[in-house]
């Protein structure tokens, strides 16, 4: 097969509405964006804590974020099957193979991705407004809040490149979600599998999704932040 026809054919796909493609769409993206909104409060006040607060050991908790980054997803899928099977200490949850536990997964993933990019936005960031509002005796949480919105587009930058992780890994989804039809099957499982099959049509059916998404993503922004809303 062609690749002219291996692509019309997966365009053939999209436009009809295939139940089993849009099947795998409607999984990867529920599971990522569940993963990326639990974590996303979280990471941003770690971030700013790490950028704002001195204390013991500051340096050190750093340095493992920032390792945590380069983890390979399926070494964590690895230790989360681990704990989740039968054998494991968290068996008895019953996780294994379920939605849930590639949202656990991913949500591993992208934590220190998020920590990290949102640690250094907040960190390059005018340091005076901080100064001037503990100055104007705003409190911690109204401080947070202002060095947030100030650095909001960089922040978002980070959690586009944090859901773009963890919606394109294979590793971690493979292993805690076994790939299972209606249930567990994500864009990039799917992909790895069809292409094994032969079967590429729906992977390049996926991957023009996967595409589509990062190009809708980086035009927002992009738009946004000309128009000002998004100005730094």
């Amino acid at each position: 097969m062609t690749l002219w026809q291996t692509t019309l054919d997966a365009l053939a796909l999209l436009v009809s509405f295939d139940k089993e493609l849009w099947e795998i769409v409607a999984v990867s993206f529920s599971v990522s964006l569940s993963a990326i909104s639990l974590v996303l409060i979280p990471a941003t006040l770690s971030a700013f804590l790490l950028a704002y607060c001195d204390f013991r050991g500051k340096w050190l908790l750093l340095s493992i974020v920032n390792t945590l980054q380069a983890i390979p997803t399926v070494v964590i899928g690895l230790l989360l099957y681990m704990m989740l099977s039968r054998s494991g200490p968290l068996g008895d949850w019953q996780m294994l193979f379920t939605q849930r536990a590639m949202i656990v997964g991913q949500m591993i993933i992208c934590f220190p991705v998020l920590v990290s990019m949102m640690h250094g936005a907040l960190q390059s960031s005018d340091r005076r407004i901080t100064e001037t509002a503990i100055t104007l005796g705003a409190s911690m949480p109204r401080v947070a809040m202002t060095m947030i919105w100030e650095t909001r587009f960089p922040l978002m930058a980070a959690t586009i490149a944090a859901f773009s992780r963890i919606v394109t890994e294979v590793g971690c989804s493979m292993m805690v979600g076994g790939n299972i039809m209606g249930i567990t099957r994500n864009i990039p499982t799917a992909i790895a599998m069809e292409s094994h099959k032969g079967a590429f049509a729906q992977g390049v059916a996926l991957g023009i999704v996967l595409l589509s998404l990062a190009l809708m993503l980086n035009f927002l922004l992009t738009s946004m932040r000309g128009k000002g809303y998004l100005r730094t």
